[in-house]
């Protein structure tokens, strides 16, 4: 055996596991938000959630990511346990595929067939100059991550035919013949190599692989691999199960633990079949007959599937052995717990699915933050201990909610390779700082009315008009504001500008008018540090808004993103017609509405102050 051999199988071994590696993480990347899809469309069926564990997982050519994907959905409640079931056995069963595609070793390529476009020693090659080109080139929109998938798959057959290469060479040392007829002769030592080296690998497509590279040298027998395959299914799951229970809630290690059960069970069904029909003489061709990549891939595939089929039925006893292995554990439940759990970092290989829990964790933001800025304007008008305490206290759910969703995307942005993706969570990041602020803004809004109310001094009525008004138009913003990011909606992103221009026309005009009633002694001394601090809270919020607008504009349209300024010249400058027809259109509605007499004075009028 040559010492040089080993190197070149190792060295083979490196390529092909970096390749698998490779293709794998640009497949999901790429297939990250039909996955998403695909997953949101899981019903209680246990064939339908088995052909999408099986379409899945062929797809982005991994199990153990379709597995810790699903864990991932049941512990944030997006799946239950009993529909991720299915999943789990198409998942199984779907990565027998990388063999099939391995398969293409044994393609012969005699004369001038025109099946030899198809070898190894032509696809690779191939793959890697379609796959440079795309990737220096970028001749469409997802171009690099497309070339991405092509370099790995050719990096994947480059390795497999330099393990094919050193393999034949130490065939003739005796080396292979020795292991493996080792393994033919004890099942069980076969058994946990498999094991063993799946486990290693944290891969059962790449333990399978390897061992179709191994068939080449034609000293591989059945009787001395079936048992290796069967043990790949618990050094697979076993790997899985442990990514899977590392920080998770107990409904995603119980995925886990499903996974290992139906696989232990899986791998008893084929032992106890093989052994009996081996007894019945029915395998006698096939035992000591050398096997070739074509009939590992088969076989893999065959006890896979057959086994799918057999434990379909009864996966309902794994579910409930599930749920008497991993009790439940106390947990504190908040008003958010379902949103906090779905920032899981399981998602960061599907991106789609880490950047819709942000989205989600958003929008809850700043749904909680206008509610407090609801409130704080009824806090203005009649000031209540009890609703100010539960704004405080939605605060601190906010500020819970912001720190651990600014933790999850910096997390996440290394795991990123589409610019899309970026882009996306480049806006979620500047927009949850917004979001934090407009709950600032509101609990600014409501220590003032509590100041006020402790001072015993109020506005006039004329003020309490005129706030009414503002008060109007900020919502009208926030709508608008709420509107854009939930929808991504430009057009409702240009609304914004125009309102938020006229609230600050209001907010002009509302403090001419106060100083004038300051000047006649219509409005308290008192309140008026207030009512200057209140129109900074107003202003702010417009200010928030108006942010949120220009990010989601940016992101549709990436080339502002270094000229946001020029942005505002234009719309400001006057030469934009669509903001001058809402500037003016929201100008006549609420300053049409300042000007509206105030109601007649009651008989018996609260003191004014303000």
């Amino acid at each position: 055996m040559d010492f040089f051999n080993v190197i070149s199988l190792l060295g083979g071994l490196a390529m092909f596991l970096y390749g698998m590696r490779l293709m794998g993480d640009a497949l999901k990347e790429n297939s990250s938000g039909t996955l998403k899809k695909a997953m949101g469309k899981v019903t209680n069926n246990p064939f339908k959630a088995f052909i999408l564990g099986l379409l899945v997982t062929a797809l982005i050519q991994s199990s153990t990511a379709t597995i810790v994907i699903t864990a991932g959905l049941v512990g944030a409640g997006i799946l239950t346990l009993h529909q991720s079931l299915g999943i789990i056995v198409g998942a199984n069963v779907g990565t027998t595929v990388t063999g099939q595609i391995i398969r293409l070793l044994d393609i012969d390529s005699s004369g001038t067939s025109i099946l030899r476009v198809f070898q190894p020693s032509t696809l690779a090659p191939i793959a890697l100059i379609i796959g440079i080109l795309l990737i220096m080139t970028s001749f469409f929109k997802n171009s690099k991550s497309v070339g991405r998938i092509a370099i790995g798959f050719g990096i994947l057959f480059s390795g497999l035919l330099n393990m094919t290469g050193a393999v034949n060479t130490l065939a003739e040392s005796g080396v292979i013949e020795k292991l493996f007829s080792g393994l033919g002769n004890n099942p069980f030592l076969g058994y946990v190599t498999g094991a063993s080296v799946a486990f290693m690998l944290q891969s059962s497509s790449a333990t399978i692989g390897i061992l179709q590279a191994f068939s080449s040298s034609g000293l591989l027998t059945f009787k001395a691999i079936y048992s290796v395959i069967v043990g790949v299914y618990l050094g697979d799951c076993v790997t899985t199960a442990i990514v899977i229970s590392i920080g998770s809630k107990a409904e995603s290690r119980r995925v886990g633990i499903v996974n290992i059960l139906y696989n232990l069970c899986k791998s008893a069904l084929v032992l106890i079949a093989v052994t009996i029909v081996h007894k019945l003489g029915l395998l006698d061709k096939l035992w000591d007959a050398p096997v070739n990549s074509s009939i590992i891939a088969n076989t893999n595939t065959v006890f896979n599937l057959a086994c799918a089929l057999a434990l379909l039925p009864v996966l309902g006893l794994f579910e409930k052995l599930s749920l008497r292995i991993v009790k439940d554990r106390p947990e504190k439940a908040g008003k958010y717990k379902s949103v906090v759990d779905s920032l899981n970092p399981v998602f960061f290989n599907t991106p789609a699915l880490a950047l819709q829990s942000c989205y989600q964790t958003l929008l809850a933001i700043f749904s909680a933050a206008r509610t407090n800025i609801e409130k704080s304007f009824e806090l203005l008008k009649k000031y209540d201990p009890a609703s100010h305490k539960q704004m405080l206290a939605e605060e601190e759910e906010i500020d819970r909610l912001t720190d651990r969703i600014s933790k999850y995307m910096v997390e996440f942005l290394p795991h990123l390779q589409m610019e899309d993706h970026v882009a996306i969570l480049n806006q979620y990041y500047k927009i949850t700082s917004e979001f934090e602020r407009l709950g600032d803004h509101a609990v600014n809004i409501a220590a003032y009315a509590e100041s006020m109310k402790n001072s015993d001094t109020s506005f006039s009525p004329a003020a309490v008009s005129e706030l009414e008004v503002l008060e109007n138009a900020i919502m009208n913003i926030l709508d608008e504001t709420e509107q854009t990011f939930s929808k991504r909606d430009v057009e409702a992103a240009a609304r914004i500008e125009p309102l938020t221009q006229v609230a600050g026309d209001i907010i002009a005009v509302l403090r001419r008018n106060h100083l004038k009633r300051m000047s006649t002694g219509e409005c308290d001394p008192y309140a008026n540090t207030t009512f200057t601090d209140l129109m900074v809270e107003f202003q702010r919020i417009g200010d928030v808004c108006s942010n949120v607008g220009v990010a989601t504009v940016v992101r549709v349209h990436p080339e502002l993103a270094d000229h946001e300024h020029l942005y505002f010249e234009r719309l400001h400058g006057g030469s934009d017609e669509e903001f001058n027809a809402a500037y003016e259109s929201a100008y006549q509605k609420y300053f049409s509405m300042l000007a509206k007499p105030e109601p007649p004075a009651s008989e018996d009028p609260a003191p004014a102050a303000g």
